[in-house]
């Protein structure tokens, strides 16, 4: 399987992000730290299926991951390493806006013809 690459990464952690569920369940990892689905589904007003779908899909995009699990008890932690990859990309797009809206002053402002001094006699 080959690694996606930042914007693909980007595209999957914004996808994730995109449901309150999901950002419910990590702001509570973030908050108390690793839990398991349980744990979670206690804590939230959601059924633990709910909770297993969301974690799914948070597993997918790379937020979270699973240690192995002890017994019946499988804890899930948050990876920071794709919101960093996200927050590269959009520092990245938001470089290149602010390239262009500095090209597009300088630009304005060699065209821009001086106004009169209408104080002036």
């Amino acid at each position: 399987m080959r690694r996606p690459d930042a914007q693909e990464q980007a595209v999957a952690v914004f996808a994730a992000l995109t449901d309150p569920t999901r950002r419910a369940l990590l702001d509570e990892l973030a908050r108390a730290g690793p839990a398991t689905g349980t744990e979670l589904a206690r804590r939230l007003p959601i059924s633990r299926q709910a909770v297993a779908k969301h974690l799914d899909q948070l597993a997918e995009a790379g937020l979270i991951s699973s240690a192995e699990p002890v017994g019946r008890r499988r804890p899930y932690r948050l990876e920071p390493a794709p919101i960093r990859a996200a927050q590269l990309w959009l520092a990245t797009l938001a470089n290149r806006w602010d390239d262009r809206l500095s090209a597009l002053e300088r630009a304005l402002g060699a065209t821009a013809t001086p106004t009169p001094d209408r104080g002036a006699t």
